[in-house]
């Protein structure tokens, strides 16, 4: 048995790139440990948990906000990738894969609310 948001393509993707930036998180600097370490974290898991939340609303409406709060949290996920660049935390090649991923995870959550009836 499984919950409807367990069964969503984009949940799932949200939850590994969740994974894979709180590890990428911990190479940061110590003095990033209660600022961006802890911000970006924050964001990319909102991603999903949001995704979550909503799909058990009481209506469709409900469930678009709560994709519309996924949405800026993933973009406040590239933001901080983009910080995280140009302090030279993480590689240009690190940057560029999550920030590709991000950018497909979001089209397929713009796409997905856009299909909510």
């Amino acid at each position: 048995m499984k919950f409807k948001f367990e069964t969503l393509l984009i949940w799932q993707k949200a939850m590994d790139l969740g994974e894979e930036l709180n590890v990428l998180s911990e190479a940061f600097p110590t003095k990033e440990k209660f600022n961006l370490s802890s911000q970006i974290c924050r964001a990319v898991d909102s991603i999903a948990l949001n995704i979550s939340e909503g799909s058990i609303g009481q209506s469709n409406a409900e469930f678009r906000k709560f994709m519309s709060y996924s949405i800026r949290s993933l973009a406040e996920v590239v933001t901080c990738l983009h910080k995280a660049q140009r302090r030279k935390y993480i590689s240009d090649v690190e940057f560029e894969k999550y920030y590709s991923d991000s950018f497909n995870l979001m089209n397929m959550m713009i796409a997905f609310k856009k299909n909510i009836k």
